[in-house]
């Protein structure tokens, strides 16, 4: 059966995840513009601290009507939070200090990239999400992009220090697929609860390095640097999570670097160099094809109970008594159907490809 889809299957997904992007990619030029000469792990401890009080200042003031419209964390989904935080908040950024003090600046610039392609490659070959050629260029263009950005006429630097920056991106890899498997719950609590995290033990390692806390002044530039940089992007990330999977999430989410640098030309004044203009168009080629993406097909839908934000479309058809404001969230039931349309690995197309 054939059913007509009510939206275009790029909406929301894509533009939450270049939303997310772009303000990541802020996050690096307003640091520098604001924070200059901050030690590197207090910055990062405050920017998730903000990021975390701020989520948790938002959630606070909306209430139930913030938790009305979201599932809610369950028991089942607590171990998978704490080894989403436990690999991105802990085990990463303490691999990532580690790796830095032995290995130099422009081969861990390189190394950092590892990030995207850990999160893509576990997505594609841990948890099987679908991918074709075209996908699979337009992942390659957009890192190949990232890659070029981070160059800076050195090598990738092969000693103990580069194996702990490539275990931190594969931690942040792996915390990005963890994340994927409980983005059906609230993403404000789950952005709360990692910044939180992530700013405790970044601000605690720098203490434990002799560093020392920024003028107030500075640490509410950062907080609110943190807030949107940090802690809204990962809500919009985690969103994204839901209607791309984390293979096309992640792609999106590598144009990052080329969107900090065309801020840092605006806002730092930097140059624009030949080196940016090829990265521009690797990246621009890589998500022309990821946008142009048309994958359908005929595809059946095994019954499924869960629970998340949702409205009422050709997967969502449940009966209310009374009216209902949308989105809502609650648990519900999807009977067997059959049925083409354009679609992504979503909650609902997880299915297998022959």
């Amino acid at each position: 059966m054939s059913e007509p889809h009510s939206h275009s299957h790029l909406w929301p997904g894509v533009p939450l995840a270049l939303g997310s992007a772009a303000l990541f990619g802020a996050t690096p030029p307003l640091s520098k513009l604001l924070l200059n000469g901050v030690n590197p792990f207090m910055l990062a401890g405050l920017l998730y601290l903000g990021a975390g009080l701020g989520l948790a200042l938002y959630r606070l003031l909306r209430g139930r009507q913030a938790a009305a419209g979201e599932a809610q964390l369950t028991a089942g989904d607590i171990p998978w939070l704490a080894l989403a935080i436990g690999m991105g908040g802990i085990i990463a950024p303490v691999l990532l200090m580690f790796g830095l003090t032995l290995n130099t600046a422009s081969s861990s610039a390189l190394l950092l990239n590892l990030e995207g392609l850990a999160t893509m490659a576990i997505a594609w070959l841990v948890y099987r999400e679908n991918v074709d050629r075209r996908l699979l260029f337009g992942a390659f263009a957009i890192l190949a992009g990232a890659v070029l950005l981070s160059w800076q006429g050195e090598g990738v630097a092969f000693n103990r220090g580069a194996l702990l920056v490539a275990g931190a991106c594969l931690a942040w890899g792996i915390d990005n697929n963890f994340t994927r498997r409980i983005s059906a719950t609230d993403p404000v609590v789950i952005a709360m609860l990692k910044g939180l995290v992530a700013g405790v033990v970044n601000v605690g390692l720098a203490l434990a390095g002799g560093a020392l806390f920024p003028r107030a002044s500075v640490i509410a530039a950062t907080a609110a640097v943190g807030f949107f940089g940090i802690g809204v992007s990962l809500v919009m990330f985690i969103v994204a999570l839901r209607h791309l999977g984390t293979a096309r999430t992640g792609a999106y989410y590598s144009l990052a670097p080329f969107i900090g640098a065309l801020l840092a030309i605006a806002i730092l004044g930097d140059a624009v160099t030949l080196k940016l203009a090829a990265a521009g168009l690797l990246m621009g080629v890589g998500l022309w094809l990821h946008l142009s993406e048309r994958h359908e097909h005929e595809h059946d839908h095994e019954e499924l109970e869960h629970e998340h934000s949702h409205v009422h479309d050709e997967h969502h058809q449940q009966h209310h008594d009374g009216p209902v404001s949308e989105p809502h969230s609650h648990w519900h039931r999807h009977a067997p159907m059959r049925h083409r349309h354009p679609h992504y690995p979503d909650l609902h197309h997880r299915h297998g490809h022959g």
